[in-house]
């Protein structure tokens, strides 16, 4: 559970499926010892179809969400050639975590359930 670092964007891959992919901050549960501030965690997630669809119409740059997905390792180079690792939570379920005030201009454009 995190704010997103700023709002997602809907993209397609090649066979037109939707895709997006951002970042959430995640507080940490405790403090810095000499300063005294809370710190947080940066994670990057990618989300697939309608779970992308979703997000990006519903979600902005400040929005709590809650993810359930699981972790994914990459290994890429870099543009100078050095081997790196990236971590990417992919998610499988999403819904909203922060006070009903966050989500409200959010949830008033809910589409009705299909039948």
């Amino acid at each position: 559970m995190g704010r997103l670092t700023a709002d997602p964007e809907l993209k397609q891959t090649a066979s037109s499926t939707p895709v997006t992919s951002f970042r959430i901050a995640v507080d940490r549960n405790f403090a810095n010892k000499e300063t005294g501030e809370r710190q947080a965690d940066f994670i990057n997630i990618i989300a697939w179809r309608q779970t992308a669809e979703f997000i990006c119409k519903y979600f902005r740059k400040g929005s709590m969400i809650a993810i359930e997905g699981s972790l994914q390792s990459r290994s890429y180079e870099d543009k100078n050639g050095n081997k790196r690792t990236s971590y990417d939570v992919v998610a499988s379920n999403v819904s909203f975590a922060g006070a009903k005030a966050d989500n409200a201009a959010q949830t008033s454009f809910a589409e009705p359930p299909a039948f």
